[in-house]
């Protein structure tokens, strides 16, 4: 499968974003999807993650509360809706996908695919 995240840019402190993880090749509708981020300068680190039926759901303590991960299998396409930007959500942003159980969500050893990033940038 292929992945391609879109949905990034620049928004303000407060302010709200949508990225889009769309899949190819194969059907997403069986594998567990996940949104990681990289800030410059720090290691990657695990955002929230989604079961493949959709019905199960986890996020980092630092977005909790602030970012929804959704699924439409249908369109093949993860979803990560950011609300409430910080400054510190400034990173660019990964969604990637296993095939199998994953064990531990925060762990990206566990994920075989990724896509390229997008850059979401927050202001201040």
């Amino acid at each position: 499968v292929q992945l391609q995240a879109s949905g990034g840019g620049l928004a303000q402190a407060g302010g709200s974003l949508r990225l889009s993880c769309a899949a190819s090749g194969r059907a997403l509708g069986k594998y567990n999807v996940v949104w990681f981020r990289q800030a410059p300068g720090k290691e990657r680190e695990f955002v929230a993650g989604i079961w493949w039926t959709g019905g199960s759901t986890n996020y980092a303590d630092s977005v909790t509360g602030r970012f929804t991960i959704s699924r439409d299998n249908a369109k093949n396409t993860v979803y990560l809706q950011m609300n409430s930007l910080k400054p510190e959500d400034t990173a660019v942003y990964y969604c990637a996908a296993a095939a199998r159980a994953v064990r531990r969500w925060d762990s990206d050893h566990e994920y075989d695919y990724w896509g390229l990033g997008t850059l979401v940038t927050v202001s201040s």
